[in-house]
């Protein structure tokens, strides 16, 4: 399993950079097998990932591997602990979504049916700092009813039972971002 989910991690980071739901050094992918979880080590750059830069850490956040886990390794963590179902988190910085999380308040506005059969809703969690345990906290709650959040002035947090459904619930979230924000003219 290490080694299909360090090369998964690899494709969708890098599609995630190439489709432009992050950039530079943000976002962060995880995939959980068993007691394990594999996620972009930090200071990777999505759109140049390696299966070096995949680091491992267990359940309680010990390192397992010789490269460092994001600094938002407590997010993944979080929600792995909220929701036992979920195998995969992707952590992303879209710029529509960021943008709509700083002008709503509540929940995005479902607007396709794709989002409305994937998503259902997608709440907006308040601000805390980055790589923070109250964060990961306020997160893993929202994420306790659904597959996906906003986070405020921060980015988004879709799940699923792969690395692929979470990155395409990722795409739905910042596609229903982009149509809300364009309908408000």
């Amino acid at each position: 399993m290490s080694r299909t989910a360090k090369r998964q991690l690899v494709l969708y980071s890098r599609k995630a950079h190439e489709r432009g739901l992050t950039a530079a050094f943000g976002g962060n992918l995880s995939v959980r097998s068993g007691n394990l979880v594999f996620i972009k080590a930090t200071g990777a750059v999505m759109d140049e990932m390696t299966e070096e830069q995949v680091a491992v850490i267990d359940l309680s956040g010990k390192q397992v591997s010789g490269v460092r886990p994001s600094s938002e390794y407590r997010l993944h963590l979080a929600v792995y602990r909220a929701r036992p179902d979920v195998r995969a988190v992707a952590h992303l910085h879209p710029p529509y979504s960021i943008v709509a999380s700083t002008l709503l308040e509540g929940e995005l506005p479902i607007i396709t049916p794709e989002a409305e059969i994937y998503l259902k809703r997608i709440p907006i969690a308040p601000f805390r700092p980055a790589g923070t345990e109250e964060l990961a906290e306020v997160t893993a709650e929202a994420l306790k009813k659904t597959d996906a959040v906003l986070m405020a002035k921060h980015g988004i947090v879709t799940v699923g039972r792969s690395l692929r459904e979470a990155f395409y619930k990722a795409e739905l979230v910042e596609e229903s971002a982009k149509l809300w924000y364009l309908s408000r003219k």
